[in-house]
């Protein structure tokens, strides 16, 4: 069930209303992770607000995000949720309903929004060079600090604000965490802290290090080839030689998983470290503060 404040939004914003507008916003998986895994973990949303809403961007765009939290409750804590490169798609929104089932209010934003539709590209490759990389960090860091207004704006103590991001997203964890003092804490799942440097992408997280506002636990898998150990291993010195927070950061690597070790709907998934994880982000947050 879709927000009814989104309906009424969007006749006045340049956005395509059929896009928006769909039951499905949230739910289905991304063309290119077809077929899911037999294992994929579903919550159900009783006892739950859960489902489409808008979020009026800095610009005046109406950008899309998948909303859950407890029914009839107020003041909660939230958890902005950030998605892998396959966007806001069932797995994110599941992640989503978990958080609310703890009694968070977690809403996840599409950050892809204004560049397109992330679930319709058959393949990484594509998905890649015809969206990914032309999103600017400048946008996404301003939509999620949207998104924390919204959620203040609708039943969320923006005094106990975290943040978690898987893959694409977990590089976006770590830039946040350097860019929001009103934050608690930060989970990185896997996202990589250098890359190559392009007009929309223009730092990486090892350049904010000794920068960061809050502490950020990063988690990740020693098998993981496309975000290799050394890098890590920079990350963890910058650090540890920097004041709090940023010293005050931690990493999980496990042995055996590769990327995507908590994406319970791919042939990566590893169920004993994802779930050791998910304990882990939950007394992280609990530990400094979100809850």
């Amino acid at each position: 069930m879709l927000d009814p404040e989104v309906d009424s939004l969007i006749p006045h914003v340049p956005f395509n209303r059929r896009t928006f507008i769909k039951a499905t916003f949230g739910t289905g998986f991304a063309a290119a992770v077809l077929p899911v895994s037999a294992q994929t973990i579903h919550t159900d949303d009783t006892g739950l607000e859960a489902g489409a809403v808008g979020v009026r961007g800095a610009d005046g765009v109406l950008v899309p995000a998948y909303r859950a939290q407890p029914k009839g409750k107020t003041h909660l804590p939230v958890i902005i949720v950030i998605h892998e490169i396959f966007g806001v798609h069932e797995h994110i929104a599941d992640i989503c309903r978990r958080f609310a089932k703890l009694g968070y209010m977690a809403i996840a934003p599409d950050l892809f929004n204004r560049q397109g539709d992330a679930s319709a590209y058959k393949s990484m490759q594509q998905l890649n060079e015809q969206l990914v990389s032309k999103v600017p960090d400048s946008q996404v860091i301003s939509d999620i600090d949207q998104t924390v207004k919204w959620a203040g704006e609708h039943g969320g103590d923006l005094k106990r604000v975290g943040i978690v991001g898987f893959c694409w997203g977990g590089r976006i964890s770590w830039l946040y965490a350097e860019h929001n003092s009103n934050l608690k804490a930060a989970v990185a799942f896997y996202g990589r802290v250098v890359g190559n440097k392009t007009e929309n992408t223009p730092s990486n997280p090892l350049d904010q290090a000794s920068s960061l506002k809050v502490p950020v636990l990063g988690l990740y898998g020693r098998q993981d080839q496309s975000i290799p150990q050394d890098t890590l291993e920079q990350m963890k010195q910058a650090l540890a030689n920097d004041p709090a927070p940023a010293k005050n950061s931690q990493f999980v690597v496990y042995d055996d998983a590769g990327h995507a070790f908590f994406a319970d709907y791919r042939p990566s998934y590893r169920k004993g470290d994802a779930e050791d994880a998910w304990k882990r982000v939950l007394a992280w947050f609990g530990e400094h503060g979100v809850k």
